[in-house]
Order: structure tokens, then C-alpha cells, then sequence
């Protein structure tokens, strides 16, 4: 009974000076906010979607569950973006002025402070500075979280991409870290990326369609055709997917083949947003999320993003937005 009675107690004490495991919180004050909203989202390759966080005279209280330690993305409205280390049984701070975005600190853990640290130092520096900075940060803290999110944005999501130092930043990594799963998923990416060039033959591939119909890069036959991944919590690729259903339309599908990832990870979700708005393509929803085979060995790597290929299986352009994806399929249609 003794025994009972002071793990309760115990249990209780824990519980009062910390948060439980197996949960997450982030508490926020920002000095000329105000009243609005605030996203979150986590690239690690989780299966909750987009959240709406409410911030009320400046502060806002998210908590949700988690198990592990993951990277989550803090999206203001003018859409810049903070990450956030998080990890189960922590409480992080993020304090300050939102006219001052960029110095914005966020407490609460090593790694917070570790990116807070880099966010800091890098934040007037030009865009080659900060890589070369992202480099070293990498190669001195190779097993932080904080370095796989700079391998992600700085070296596979960058415009222009150097793929032997980001295969070599990643090795580094992986020997210091062999479970980090999100690495191990960039690193997938990495490889479809160095097929991804304008110019080259577009790789070999077979998928599953959400209604099992079996798909392959032999059936992208048509004068122009799309590879594209979307999401339904994301605006501006489901934009994309309405401009296609209008091209298909116009075109018919014999001058224009369109394949789409849905990264949702649930299967309603996609299924329902097909239906409403009446896209009839093939579709591949498996709810394996970043995990899903073809978009590794495809290259696909954000949301929105896409790749379009000549009849021939030549890859044309990749990762336009909607208006220059339009542009690049007319020229090709009308070719």
C-alpha cells in the first residue's frame, strides 16, 4: 500500500511540474499580434494534416500527442514559417515581436535553442552564406534533429541543388544517427532527385491508384503529361488540380495524361475532395504519406509539386507553379 501510495504521489508531482509523455505543448506570446491565426504542420512525415491555432491578445496554448521527437512548422500569416523542435513530455516558449519576425526565440528544449541559435546568426546573412552555414551547423551537430531539417530545406528543397554535398552531409548524418527515419527519407529523395532534370528520361515506375487500378510510366503517353503531388489542407495544390480538370477538359485526355499523389493520409479525405470536384485521373492515396514508393524514385519532394514529360518520356520542366505549368503544357500541346 506504501508503495502504491508514493507512486501516486509521484505520479501526481511529475505531472504538476512538467507535461505527461506521450503529449506535446507549445505556448506562444507575441507582442503586437493581437487576435488571429496561426498553422502548424510537421515535413517529418506525420499523419495529422494542416492545424488551425487560435492566438488570442497575443498568446496562444497548442498541445497535441506525440511519442517521439519531431520538427513541427509555425506559419504566420504573411506565411513565414518557424520551426519548432518538439518532443513528448515537452513544453517549449516561443516569445516575441512579430514586426521582428526573424528574431522570434523559442525555448524549452537543446534543440530549440540550437535552432534559435542558427535562425539568429543566419538571419542577414545572403542566401550562399546561410548553406555554407547550414554545412557547418550539420557537420558539427550531425545527430540533431535540427541538422535533418536543414538537410531538408537548404539542400533537397533549395532551387538549386548540390547533390554531392548533400549526399556527403548526409552520410555524415546517417552514421551518426542510423534510426532517424526522417533521414532515411530524405535520403530516398535525394536519390530520386538526381534523376529529376530537365532533359532526362523520365524513371521507371508502377503504382496502385486509391481504386487499385494499376499505374506506370508507360501509360504517360499523351502529346503533354503530369505528375503532380497535392494534399486537400493545401491551397495552392489543389488550386493546380482545378486548373488540370480545366485543361482536360479543353484537351481531352488522348493530348493530356495527368497522374496525382495525394499525401493526405486519409483516404476519405482524398476521396471525398475527388468527388466534389469531379477529378476523374488516376489518383494514388495509400496513406503512407512521404513513405509511398513512387515519390522517392520520382523526386517528388514538396507540396504542391509536379513534373511534366513529352510523349516520349522526356522530362520538360518539374516544380512550376500554376500559372508556368499551364504555360509549359500549352507549348507542348500545341507543339
Amino acid at each position: 500500500m506504501k508503495a502504491k501510495a508514493f507512486c501516486l504521489i509521484l505520479s501526481l508531482f511529475m505531472v504538476a511540474c512538467g507535461l505527461e509523455k506521450g503529449s506535446f505543448r507549445m505556448e506562444g506570446a507575441f507582442k503586437g499580434f493581437g487576435q488571429g491565426e496561426l498553422y502548424v504542420y510537421t515535413p517529418d512525415g506525420d499523419s495529422r494534416k494542416l492545424d488551425t491555432i487560435s492566438v488570442k491578445n497575443g498568446k496562444f496554448v497548442y498541445q497535441r500527442p506525440l511519442d517521439t521527437t519531431a520538427t513541427f512548422i509555425l506559419v504566420f500569416p504573411n506565411y513565414s514559417e518557424i520551426p519548432v523542435i518538439g518532443a513528448s513530455g515537452k513544453t517549449v516558449k516561443i516569445e516575441g515581436e512579430v514586426s521582428h519576425l526573424k528574431e522570434i526565440e523559442v525555448k524549452g528544449s537543446e534543440d530549440n535553442e540550437l535552432m534559435t541559435k542558427f535562425r539568429l546568426k543566419t538571419s542577414q546573412m545572403t542566401p550562399p552564406e546561410v548553406v555554407s552555414e547550414a554545412a557547418a551547423f550539420i557537420k558539427e551537430h550531425p545527430a540533431s534533429i535540427v541538422s535533418t531539417y536543414l538537410l531538408n530545406k537548404h539542400f533537397i528543397l533549395a532551387q538549386q541543388q548540390d547533390y554531392r554535398l548533400a549526399f556527403e552531409l548526409a552520410g555524415i548524418m546517417q552514421k551518426a544517427a542510423p534510426e532517424n527515419k526522417p533521414l532515411a527519407r530524405l535520403q530516398r529523395q535525394l536519390e530520386g532527385l538526381q534523376h529529376l532534370k530537365d532533359g532526362n528520361t523520365l524513371p521507371k515506375f508502377t503504382t496502385i491508384d486509391f481504386k487499385g487500378k494499376p499505374f506506370s510510366n508507360a501509360d504517360l503517353y499523351a502529346k503533354a503529361n503530369v505528375i503532380t503531388l497535392w494534399a486537400s489542407w493545401s491551397y495552392e495544390s489543389t488550386n493546380i488540380q482545378r486548373q488540370l480538370k480545366a485543361m482536360e477538359r479543353e484537351y481531352g485526355s488522348d493530348k493530356l495524361r495527368i497522374l496525382s499523389f495525394c499525401l493526405d493520409a486519409s483516404l476519405k479525405d482524398c476521396r471525398n475532395y475527388m468527388e466534389r470536384d469531379s477529378i476523374t485521373w488516376c489518383n494514388v492515396c495509400d496513406g503512407r504519406l512521404w513513405e509511398t514508393p513512387a515519390l522517392a524514385k520520382l523526386g517528388l519532394t514538396r507540396v504542391p509539386d509536379n513534373i511534366i514529360t513529352d510523349s516520349k518520356g522526356k522530362i520538360i520542366a518539374h516544380s512550376l507553379p500554376v500559372n508556368e505549368l499551364r504555360k509549359k503544357i500549352e507549348e507542348l500541346i500545341n507543339k
